[in-house]
């Protein structure tokens, strides 16, 4: 098991969503109960995907009967993007690769700039092709411009006329741009530490008195354990239930097959946990 000091019951929770609380627009078991449960609760919704904006994916959490969330509530990597770069240089100039959600949270901050852009950020989504990639590296590598990912994901899960597909992640997307330009990617999203650190000071919390809920072991467990944070696994993803864990990596704090058993697990051992609704 993990490192969390059970005894103390945590002051927050950060959670993933797809595979966590919905596959595509199906709502999974238990997570509208969860939801309800944890209202009291301080609470971030953490996701890798930059391509929707909070808004856009509160609509749709209300839309599949799962809750009523607070679009400051959600934390998505293209968002923590635009944070991030804004803090590092305010009034940025960017040139944007990807859906355009991710345009949409960087013009918050800065401004599309396809010739002087001050950094090339890369997400995920429609929006790579030869042009594209043609002037991000040339503003790398002539313009002096810094490459960002939003995300490291390889791939990512998503339905599409009701049919699953494995898509390009925003880390094969920007895998173009680092071959080409000799560089590495910042890279804001899971498993590194920019996500959780935004989040946890929009809590107001350390990170020892949370707990990251997610399904995915290489990014949603690694990172919150990189950063002594409570880990609870929930096998409802791509990550099978009677799958090995990862050899190396540290188990998490829980690891159970749905958030039902998640919820029962933290009710036996903190009896003033709040309890269904």
């Amino acid at each position: 098991m993990g490192q969390y000091d059970t005894h103390f019951e945590p002051e927050a929770l950060l959670l993933d969503m797809d595979g966590v609380l919905y596959h595509g627009s199906r709502p999974l078991l238990f997570a509208r109960e969860f939801l309800q449960a944890i209202e009291e609760i301080p609470h971030r919704f953490l996701t890798n995907n930059p391509i929707s904006t909070p808004s856009q994916v509160a609509d749709r959490l209300y839309e599949m009967g799962l809750a009523k969330v607070d679009p400051q509530q959600i934390l998505t990597s293209g968002l923590a993007t635009a944070r991030w770069l804004n803090e590092r240089l305010p009034g940025f100039r960017y040139f944007a690769v990807g859906a355009s959600g991710l345009d949409r949270e960087l013009s918050l901050f800065g401004t599309a700039d396809e010739k002087n852009a001050d950094y090339v950020v890369v997400g995920e989504g429609e929006g790579l092709d030869y042009a594209s990639l043609t002037t991000g590296i040339n503003l790398v590598l002539k313009g002096g411009a810094e490459l960002v990912s939003t995300n490291p994901d390889h791939t990512v899960d998503a339905h599409v006329n009701g049919e699953h597909r494995v898509l390009p992640g925003g880390g094969a997307l920007v895998a173009a741009f680092e071959v080409a330009c000799g560089k590495k990617a910042i890279t804001i999203g899971k498993p590194q530490p920019l996500l959780f650190e935004m989040a946890l000071r929009d809590l107001g919390v350390p990170a020892a008195r949370c707990v990251m809920v997610g399904d995915r072991p290489d990014t949603d467990i690694l990172g919150a354990q990189q950063l002594g944070m409570g880990t609870a696994m929930v096998r409802t993803g791509r990550f099978a239930p009677m799958a090995a864990w990862p050899t190396g990596q540290a188990a998490p704090d829980w690891d159970v097959s749905n958030l039902e058993q998640l919820w029962l697990a933290w009710r036996k051992i903190w009896p003033h946990w709040p309890s269904k609704k």
